[in-house]
């Protein structure tokens, strides 16, 4: 009795017979006898490409469907054979598994995995269900490594990648009825979400100070600078930086939490020329004009200025017009007491007027809001 090893030889030694009786005989024939003795092939090796393809079932495909492309692959090894290139079998075998693999290359996975990830994915999953039955139990990546030749780095990364295949839906629940879905379970709230405002916000209005403010508050929280090096860069005072980064941050403090954009106090060209000072005389009032910030870097040309002023009022009235000083320090504020005892000691009537609300605050805090408040009793 016949075994079925050689049952098959026989099997695959008439299907290459017939490969090469099928181009012998279509070199000759007409394109109408061609199609006739193409599907007289087709019909005879059927049965081996259904095989071909029961060797892929149980791999999430449709026995019907591998079926199918198996028959495309014969179709392709039919129409593209070479009888001098060797045996019909082995190249209709390399043809139609290589069709059934590009299947389920391109059109089982759920994600897109690279090429090279899914062709080894495949074979891991073979070598593992045949190592299964050989050990009787799971083989470790170091010897599926072994078995395939390759890197155990690689197999890991297919045995990862194999997820991708048949990925779980978001929406599927996570227990039994009732319970959450998979999506609920993954991620959590993004706390940034709710700065975006803010900070849309806060860009326009950056864009509403002073240059040179812009450029502090970028060289201290963008570009992580120190107030010393600001100040360097700049050419003023440590003392100066300080206090600037503070106005212009209480200014964009009262400007996120208003309506209306605030007032800046001192944005004017007069403050980007650094402190000026004029003296007019009128109907026995001296009227001295300032103009900038008075602080540690001014306060010495200030003093000088006054003390003249002063000297050039005896028995005239001094006015000292502030509408023009955004801000003043304690060096300023000194200037101001000294100038105020000197006034005194030459008997010259003399008055702040003008004061912006941050620096009237300043001078009212400092024993000098009776200046501020002479020029209302005059």
């Amino acid at each position: 009795m016949p075994t079925q090893e050689g049952a098959s030889a026989r099997v695959l030694e008439d299907l290459d017979a017939a490969a090469i009786d099928y181009a012998t005989r279509a070199s000759t024939a007409s394109k109408a006898g061609r199609a006739v003795l193409r599907d007289d092939l087709t019909r005879l090796c059927l049965p081996f490409a259904g095989r071909m393809a029961r060797r892929y079932r149980g791999r999430g495909e449709a026995l019907e469907d591998l079926e199918q492309v198996a028959r495309l692959g014969l179709i392709k090894a039919i129409d593209r054979y070479d009888p001098e290139r060797g045996s019909f079998t082995a190249y209709a075998v390399i043809t139609i598994s290589g069709e059934i693999k590009r299947h389920f290359r391109d059109r089982t996975w759920g994600v897109h995995v690279p090429r090279r990830i899914q062709d080894l994915s495949l074979e891991v999953g073979q070598a593992s269900m045949v190592m299964t039955t050989e050990l009787s139990r799971t083989p470790t990546s170091a010897e599926l490594a072994v078995r395939l030749r390759v890197s155990e780095t690689a197999v890991r990364e297919a045995l990862e990648s194999a997820a991708g295949y048949s990925p779980s839906s978001l929406n599927a629940r996570a227990g039994g009825e009732g319970t959450a879905e998979f999506g609920d379970l993954i991620g959590g709230a993004d706390s940034d979400l709710e700065l975006v405002d803010d900070r849309l916000t806060v860009a326009g209005l950056l864009l509403r100070l002073p240059a040179r403010e812009r450029r502090m508050l970028a060289m201290r929280f963008y570009g992580n600078r120190t107030q010393a090096e600001i100040a360097a860069e700049l050419g003023i005072s440590q003392m100066h930086v300080s206090r600037l980064l503070s106005r212009s941050l209480a200014w964009l403090r009262e400007a996120m939490l208003s309506d209306g954009l605030p007032r800046w106090e001192g944005a004017g060209p007069a403050e980007a020329a650094g402190m000026r000072v004029s003296v007019d005389r009128a109907c026995g009032v001296v009227t001295v004009r300032v103009h900038g910030e008075v602080d540690r870097d001014t306060a010495e040309r200030l003093r000088t200025s006054l003390g003249h002023a002063v000297s050039s009022a005896a028995g005239d009235r001094l006015v000292i017009d502030l509408s023009g000083v955004p801000l003043i320090d304690a060096a300023g504020v000194a200037v101001l007491l000294a100038v105020s005892s000197a006034a005194a000691v030459a008997d010259v009537d003399l008055a702040l007027t003008g004061t912006q609300p941050y620096v009237a605050r300043i001078l009212g805090v400092s024993g000098l809001r009776n200046l501020m408040d002479a020029d209302v009793r005059r």
